[in-house]
């Protein structure tokens, strides 16, 4: 759950697909464009990471410092899946209001935070907007694996890539009227510097479309499974136990104009990007959510898109 939430955009946005957002600029999020292999790229310094990434007006992207923003990333969370969503929480989360597990204290948590949000008797209180948790592959096997692992067996793949490392997207959201296009940008802009600080050579997570009934999302789950599966050595399998079938339509069935038109927004940019999913979708009950797995090897993102990022950095210098 939670990869597709990011930015919590459950409704797409007022632009056909592949349309720019800026006349005359590139956007990431409005490339339909094929990938491109990509060979070295530049690394920030060893204290790149311990303050801001990027600032947009009063917005700020920097990485959580210490416990208290974590807390006050879990609590966004939960704002936005369980009493937005349709996300049931367990007795100890409804009691703290929080959105947490085990994984947390393991994990980098990127934080979008409004310097200019007011509080209730109506002064500045800055306040935690969005927030994106970053799992990287040390830390996860420290504690036995992956969030994914418990829907998806990935260990397979990252066995294929031994040289390689791994970095897994997860638990991420925007509080609702802060979801626009410079949330989005701040935050790649944030996880961006944070795969060249940290060397990633992939990325995957959990995307998630509403419901729980597989027939109903009939239509973008084929297209998926016709047309955007990965192969070869990063093929992934729901596991076995939780496996639901995605090609519910036959190929010659799925209009893909529709198809594209039915997927969340995060997972339609990540087709953009390059990206390809795994084999078989998993529904996770708790958050309400059929959840497929994404797969982001940073050589085949489109070139333009690493272009966007690298080039325009000084719209968000701190």
């Amino acid at each position: 759950m939670a990869f597709d939430v990011l930015l919590g955009l459950r409704q797409p946005a007022k632009q056909k697909p592949g349309a720019l957002p800026q006349r005359g600029r590139f956007s990431p999020f409005g490339l339909m464009a094929g990938a491109r292999q990509r060979s070295v790229f530049s690394y920030p310094g060893p204290d790149a990471l311990s303050g801001t990434l990027g600032r947009s007006g009063s917005l700020e992207v920097r990485l959580a410092r210490g416990p208290r923003e974590i807390w006050r990333a879990q609590r966004l969370r939960y704002r936005v899946f369980y009493q937005e969503m349709s996300a049931k929480p367990d007795v100890v989360s409804r009691m703290f209001r929080r959105d947490a597990d085990r994984f947390d204290a393991s994990c980098d948590h990127l934080l979008v935070i409004d310097h200019a949000a007011r509080g209730r008797f109506g002064g500045i209180k800055p306040k935690v907007v969005g927030t994106y948790r970053l799992m990287r592959e040390q830390a996860a096997w420290r504690l036995g694996g992956f969030y994914s692992q418990s829907e998806f067996d990935i260990e397979p793949m990252i066995a294929r890539h031994p040289q390689l490392r791994f970095l897994e997207l997860g638990r991420s959201c925007v509080l609702k009227p802060y979801r626009t296009k410079k949330t989005v940008e701040l935050l790649w802009h944030g996880i961006w510097a944070y795969v060249r600080h940290h060397r990633i050579d992939a990325m995957f997570g959990c995307a998630s479309f509403d419901g729980v009934d597989p027939d109903t999302l009939a239509l973008p789950l084929s297209f998926l499974h016709h047309h955007a599966t990965a192969q070869g050595e990063w093929r992934v399998v729901a596991k076995p136990e939780r496996y639901v079938a995605m090609d519910r339509l036959p190929a010659g069935m799925v209009d893909a104009k529709a198809a594209l038109k039915s997927l969340p927004p995060l997972v339609k940019g990540y087709l953009r990007l390059g990206a390809r999913f795994g084999a078989g979708a998993v529904i996770d009950r708790q958050f309400g959510t059929t959840d497929v797995l994404v797969i982001v090897p940073v050589a085949s993102i489109d070139q333009r898109y690493l272009d966007y990022l690298d080039g325009e950095a000084g719209r968000y210098a701190a």
